[in-house]
């Protein structure tokens, strides 16, 4: 393999971000090792990230690959993004993360030891969350400590969207969800239901400074709750998942 070929897509959604963006793709250039290429996926033309993004210099460490949502919103966003990597896996990070670029290359390392999901974990050791609205955190922790104790999902933080899926899976599992980040549960437990293997790393969390978040805790909650309740039937009735091959 080419050692500069990309192997990895880094798929950032993002919905004017112009102040975050810069940082973001510093900590990418100085901590990430593993070839990489930044999938940018963004609504409008008008996104303010985007006039910041073309005057960024790589320093040729990564190229910039900008992809238009046909739709709106951070699913459809995210999901395009898969339709269109390149590499061996597909990581997504948050547009405003400047803690956690030093373990992606952990994270790929885990990928090539045959995992199929990597989580970044704010729940496991090492891991943390600070800062998070207290229902947002109420209703997360639950959920993640409920599916690791209960429903035997192996990782201790279900619901992050900061996740590295393989090619595999993106090609294997049928996406049914169509809102916010609910796509990274559903993987998550499709995933186990197919009993691929999972990892996680340690990760540190911060609710954001600049900038609002995308997660819209309420309007989301009833297609998060159908894929956890899909982890606890996989455990307790012995479901299998369909593939998109049916």
């Amino acid at each position: 393999m080419d050692p500069n070929k990309s192997v990895l897509d880094i798929i950032i959604p993002v919905f004017n971000e112009a102040e975050n963006i810069g940082p973001v793709l510093d900590t990418l250039k100085k901590h990430v090792k593993t070839p990489f290429q930044v999938q940018i996926c963004y609504d409008l033309e008008t996104d303010t990230t985007l006039p910041v993004l073309r005057k960024y210099d790589t320093e040729n460490r990564f190229e910039i690959i900008y992809t238009k949502n046909p739709g709106r919103g951070p699913h459809k966003a995210i999901t395009t993004g898969f339709e269109s990597m390149t590499g061996e896996a597909a990581l997504v990070f948050p547009a405003d993360d400047i803690l956690n670029a030093h373990i992606i290359d952990s994270m790929y390392q885990k990928f090539k030891e045959g995992c199929e999901i990597v989580a970044a974990s704010r729940f496991m050791e090492g891991g943390s969350m600070k800062g998070c609205p207290l229902i947002k955190s109420i209703l997360v922790r639950t959920a993640s400590f409920t599916l690791y104790w209960f429903a035997f999902i192996p990782i201790k933080d279900s619901s992050n969207g900061f996740r590295l899926f393989s090619k595999k899976i993106l090609n294997t599992v049928k996406l049914e969800s169509t809102l916010g980040f609910t796509y990274s549960i559903e993987l998550l437990v499709k995933g186990h239901r197919l009993g691929m293997k999972i990892g996680e790393v340690p990760a540190s969390w911060l609710e954001r400074e600049k900038g609002q978040s995308k997660f819209k805790v309420f309007k989301w909650l009833p297609h998060y709750m159908k894929w956890y309740a899909y982890g606890f039937k996989t455990t307790y009735l012995g479901l299998k998942s369909k593939s998109k091959k049916g």
